[in-house]
């Protein structure tokens, strides 16, 4: 067994390593730069979500250890978020504030080289998309506690907007104040956060007010210039606002994620572990709706979500939300589709798209 090197030597060869990346790093920009000179001939997307997924499973599949995957697949998140910007820079619509949890969804999947812009409700993310002042949007689809995003759903029947890729992203929440724990009087955040950590709030602050703010990021800019107030929110908001964090993962379930959609123009092609967001009205015939499922079960095509909401157009008459495990360019998928649609008298594909491997 060989001796331990010494600390300086270790460090001599960390530098020699950081340089040769950079090395490394700089030619595959090149590369980059003459890739997107290309796109930009031929009118090819610079975000490709079928090669993003590619990519990924790529580095995933050649990791030998010791860093995981999920430290490399950031690592090639923030490469491709600055080929992005060599590409042609990107402008991704997210729900606002800054510091909310759709902003750290958008850092997390496009990347910090990507040029971000807060809107001030989910309807205003798919009218910039529609407009084409914003390339993508990125909008949460639902929660693994609280369910579907009915703002989300309701847009989707208002806006005729495409689905591209989604991203599974961890909700970790953290308790927020500009004072130490024992001088906090009060705690804000959004009210369905505050709901999430009731039981954490109670245990650790009895007694102590708990108030409701528009959002998570608003009740953390206010921690920032009220002494004694604290706020529930994210990492990104501290940083944000100059808040401390006093304490993290303050939820009461660990494992609380929110799966987003990134809105788009594009459509992606098969990766062979897609999922097609499907949404329609049935006839007003009995078992029509059963009709409907039973065309993908016999399909053998798996329905991973489902959600409904009031259509607009007549009174008691829904608007149905459906993920089906598949691309809706596979044959058996287009056969499903096709045969569902004699069972409606409204059926919209939303986006075929590589379903998310782990969570951001």
């Amino acid at each position: 067994m060989s001796e331990p090197q010494d600390l300086d030597t270790l460090r001599v060869r960390i530098d020699a390593l950081d340089a040769a990346l950079i090395k490394l790093l700089s030619e595959r920009a090149e590369v980059v730069e003459e890739v997107g000179r290309v796109k930009r001939g031929d009118g090819t997307p610079v975000y490709a979500p079928h090669r993003e997924r590619a990519v990924i499973d790529r580095i995933r599949s050649m990791n030998p250890g010791p860093l995981s995957g999920r430290t490399l697949e950031a690592i090639w998140r923030e490469l491709m978020s600055g080929s992005f910007s060599l590409e042609q820079g990107l402008r991704i619509a997210y729900l606002g504030p800054p510091g909310s949890f759709s902003h750290v969804a958008a850092n997390r999947h496009f990347g910090s080289s990507v040029e971000v812009t807060e809107s001030q409700d989910i309807d205003a993310v798919f009218r910039e998309v529609i407009a084409g002042t914003a390339h993508y949007g990125l909008v949460p689809w639902e929660n693994s506690i609280v369910g579907g995003i009915t703002d989300t759903l309701d847009a989707f029947v208002e806006y005729e907007v495409g689905v591209c890729a989604e991203s599974l992203i961890e909700v970790s929440h953290c308790l927020l104040a500009n004072c130490s724990r024992d001088k906090i009087t009060r705690i804000g955040s959004k009210p369905q956060v505050l709901g999430q950590c009731r039981r954490w709030l109670q245990r650790q602050f009895p007694g102590i007010e708990l108030f409701p703010t528009a959002s998570s990021a608003a009740a953390v800019e206010l921690a920032s210039r009220d002494n004694g107030t604290a706020a529930i929110g994210s990492r990104l908001a501290a940083s944000i606002y100059s808040v401390n964090v006093l304490a993290e993962r303050v939820g009461d379930k660990p494992d609380n994620v929110t799966r987003f959609l990134v809105l788009g123009r594009q459509r992606p092609e098969p990766t062979e572990n897609d999922r097609t967001s499907i949404m329609f009205v049935t006839k007003h015939a009995p078992g029509a709706l059963v009709d409907v499922l039973a065309v993908f079960r016999d399909a053998g095509i798996n329905l991973s979500h489902i959600d409904k909401r009031p259509s607009g157009r007549v009174n008691w008459e829904y608007t149905f939300f459906i993920d089906a495990d598949a691309h809706r360019d596979e044959p058996h998928m287009a056969t499903a589709i096709e045969d569902a649609e004699a069972h409606c008298v409204l059926l919209r594909v939303l986006g075929s798209y590589p379903m998310a491997d782990g969570v951001l």
